[in-house]
């Protein structure tokens, strides 16, 4: 029973590997392959219609059917879901056929593809930035397009993803500040949370890291070295000063307040210190004219 079992469904195979696609697939006709080819991309078979293409291309390269195969060749590639190679292609076909009626579209392709390669925010996005290229490359050669609106939101959700990346890597700075060496991280925090507003300035985060940037101002300045100590106070109070101004009505105003205080008063010590030490360095500096006096006139 088992061997007549085993004899069937060999029997499937056989017929199976005979079918209509392999010997289709075999076939030297180019014709044949093209027409096959069209056809399995119109019944959305796209893995069969990808196989046909790649054997009839080479062959009607430069004629006018080229253009047709080309443009299903890619997007077959991008029905399968293989984004970067659909993107290469379409950006081939708009280079090779730039005056085409499907040129417009091919460019679209191109940045969806890549937009759709696109990772999520934590992780690396020098692939979004491709992408963010090439839609600024589409929305620029073709302002009229009807997928011009379409462009603008893959465009304003990627600037949004680098936006939350940007932020996560401040906030990493700022958990970190309270580690071994807190000296480093907070001077990258006032780094990152200066270049975060720089480069997003209508973020929804801004109101918070400005009331961050108050805290670590301060922190770096009570550690900082008594050299740099009245700069960094001043430039802390700097930062409450600004903070004030952009967001008078802000939740965080008490903390920032707080911190202010903290700061004017560690000012004052350190002024207060400062004067004491130089009052020192003068007397001392009296003390030594004043013993070398009797030598010098000796």
């Amino acid at each position: 029973m088992r061997v007549q079992l085993l004899y069937f469904l060999l029997f499937i195979v056989l017929i199976s590997s005979c079918g209509p696609f392999t010997k289709l697939e075999k076939s030297t006709n180019w014709e044949e392959l093209y027409n096959g080819a069209n056809d399995y991309y119109q019944k959305g078979e796209y893995n069969k219609a990808i196989i046909l293409y790649d054997k009839v291309l080479p062959v009607i390269r430069g004629s006018e059917k080229a253009e047709l195969a080309d443009y299903n060749y890619a997007n077959s590639h991008f029905k399968t879901k293989r984004y970067i190679e659909s993107a290469g292609y379409f950006n081939t076909f708009y280079r090779t056929y730039n005056r085409s009626p499907l040129a417009e579209e091919a460019l679209f392709m191109h940045a969806y593809s890549l937009y759709l390669d696109a990772p999520d925010y934590n992780l690396d996005q020098q692939s979004s930035k491709e992408a963010v290229s090439a839609i600024q490359q589409f929305v620029t050669r073709f302002p009229g397009s009807a997928s011009y609106e379409r462009a603008m939101e893959m465009l304003n959700d990627l600037e949004g993803r680098f936006e939350e990346k940007a932020y996560q890597e401040a906030s990493m700075y700022y958990r970190l500040k309270d580690g071994l060496f807190p000296g480093d991280f907070l001077r990258a925090c006032i780094i990152n949370f200066q270049n975060f507003a720089k480069d997003y300035p209508e973020s929804k985060y801004n109101e918070e890291l400005a009331y961050k940037l108050v805290e670590v101002g301060a922190g770096y300045a009570e550690n900082s070295i008594f050299s740099k100590k009245e700069e960094r106070l001043n430039e802390a109070l700097g930062f409450a000063a600004s903070f004030y101004r952009k967001y008078p009505n802000s939740k965080y105003t008490p903390e920032v307040k707080h911190f202010e205080e903290e700061t004017r008063e560690e000012l004052e010590s350190h002024l207060k210190l400062k004067k004491e030490y130089a009052d020192q360095a003068e007397a001392l500096k009296a003390e030594q004219a004043k013993a070398l006096a009797p030598a010098e006139k000796n």
